[in-house]
């Protein structure tokens, strides 16, 4: 079993901390990808099917319980929608880190339920 240093215990539990309150911040958050399209209309006179498609529509696609499905992304909720999506990369990258740090802890004998 390897010993960690006072300084590195403090360390990594204070960079936990810092992780563990950044989730807050996430609220945001939708897991899914976002992707635009170009669609053509019924009309047959329509200038869409001579290579002027109506769009980009904006669609965010989520999979749940193996099952895909998309949702229309309104103009006013692009912004939006792009930062939750980040904002779930965001929160794999933070949970990977918190993992990594209560592996360091447990390998030094210092991984319990206690509060930092």
């Amino acid at each position: 079993m390897s010993k960690l240093r006072k300084p590195s215990l403090k360390k990594l539990l204070l960079e936990r901390r810092k992780l563990l309150q950044e989730l807050a911040s996430l609220a945001l958050m939708i897991r899914g990808s976002f992707f635009q399209r170009f669609s053509t209309c019924s009309r047959p006179t329509c200038p869409c099917h001579q290579g002027k498609r109506h769009g980009p529509r904006s669609y965010v696609a989520v999979t749940r319980e193996k099952s895909q499905r998309q949702h229309y992304v309104p103009i006013t909720q692009v912004d939006a929608v792009r930062k939750g999506i980040g904002q779930h990369q965001r929160l794999l990258d933070i949970v990977a880190r918190i993992s990594a740090i209560n592996i360091e802890l447990m390998r030094g004998g210092k991984l319990n339920g206690q509060k930092d």
